[in-house]
């Protein structure tokens, strides 16, 4: 297995402006390094999935029935829409405070769904890490492998995100200024029901 090529691909891919990097720090911009830290768990536990469903080859579906990977594309914009809808009426003065466990949960399960319905995600596990495989081994293994170490390198970078947005947070905690941002995360959440849904119809 090439381990340094692929950490490598794996580091320029998700320094990459994306869904994921932009939703972490719009929400730990507008709640908290708490709420940012519960996303990036439920974000590494999407991936997670991902790699193991890809290493057993049954992501492999999506390739063979694309249908398939159209409507969980739907699923997963509306779910966005639905949380963009409640992070907008929810959003108030007081987003300074600290969260409730129910507000916590909430943004684990964002984090886990929208990486469990990225058909993208899946199809990388898919045809991006077979590339770093060596023939000489077991493919299962070391797709498996390589899923687990793409992980960890999308959490650090992930995690990185979290704690300098919860350090700029400081600067932004002024009157009106909360309420402003974590309405802007549910517009971003629309983008990402939008960004799943050009995925599906792609």
């Amino acid at each position: 297995m090439d381990f340094a090529g692929f950490a490598f691909a794996v580091l320029l891919i998700e320094l990459t402006p994306g869904p994921n990097m932009a939703w972490l720090v719009a929400l730990s911009l507008g709640h908290g390094k708490r709420a940012g830290l519960a996303a990036v768990a439920g974000v590494a536990l999407g991936l997670t999935v991902n790699a193991v469903l890809s290493s057993l080859g049954l992501s492999a579906l999506l390739t063979a029935y694309p249908e398939l990977g159209r409507w969980i594309g739907f699923a997963g914009a509306a779910m966005m829409v639905w949380f963009a809808w409640n992070a907008w009426h929810d959003a108030s003065e007081s987003s300074t405070g600290r969260l409730p466990s129910s507000e916590v949960d909430k943004h684990f399960i964002v984090g886990f769904a929208l990486n469990l319905l990225n058909v993208k995600a899946a199809l990388f596990f898919l045809t991006v890490v077979p590339q770093f495989v060596s023939v000489s081994g077991s493919s299962w293994t070391q797709i498996l492998i390589l899923g687990f170490v793409s992980v960890i390198i999308a959490t650090l970078v992930h995690l990185v995100l979290i704690f300098g947005a919860s350090h700029a947070r400081m600067a932004l905690a002024k009157p009106g200024r909360t309420r402003n941002i974590s309405r802007s995360l549910s517009v971003l959440m629309l983008a990402v029901a939008g960004w799943f849904v050009w995925g599906a119809l792609a």
